[in-house]
């Protein structure tokens, strides 16, 4: 199902809250699921699959495309969306390089940053204009 960003003045469908939040808890799962002991470092499933060569980057690939392809099924914009895939393209070429790759995906948590993005444009849309 397709819905649009709801407006201010429109109640948000029940539903449509609760694609949102599986989209957020996927985005946490891959990029801050974990914590490094005695850090406040966070790390999700991402950096630890995509350090099995290719096979754990194409992984990856494919869960950050769910989560852009659930950001278009809740109303996002074609602007957001390219700049989503464009983080998720980021992450996923850096992804191809050993150890480097992986020490990327640990600070650039594309997921978490594509939601953070989404989540700014529903906020900007229900904003109540003035």
């Amino acid at each position: 199902m397709t819905y649009q960003i709801p407006t201010a003045k429109e109640p948000v469908p029940a539903e449509y809250l609760r694609a949102l939040d599986r989209t957020d808890r996927l985005a946490s799962l891959l990029d801050s699921q974990f914590r490094l002991p005695l850090t406040r470092l966070r790390f999700g499933w991402d950096p630890v699959i995509g350090l099995v060569p290719i096979v754990g980057d194409l992984a990856a690939l494919a869960l950050s495309l769910r989560i852009i392809s659930s950001a278009r099924k809740l109303g996002a914009s074609p602007a957001l969306l390219r700049r989503m895939a464009l983080n998720a393209g980021i992450d996923a070429l850096a992804g191809v390089v050993p150890i480097a790759g992986t020490v990327f995906d640990f600070f650039f948590r594309a997921n978490l940053r594509n939601v953070g993005l989404l989540m700014d444009e529903i906020r900007r849309k229900r904003a109540p204009l003035a």
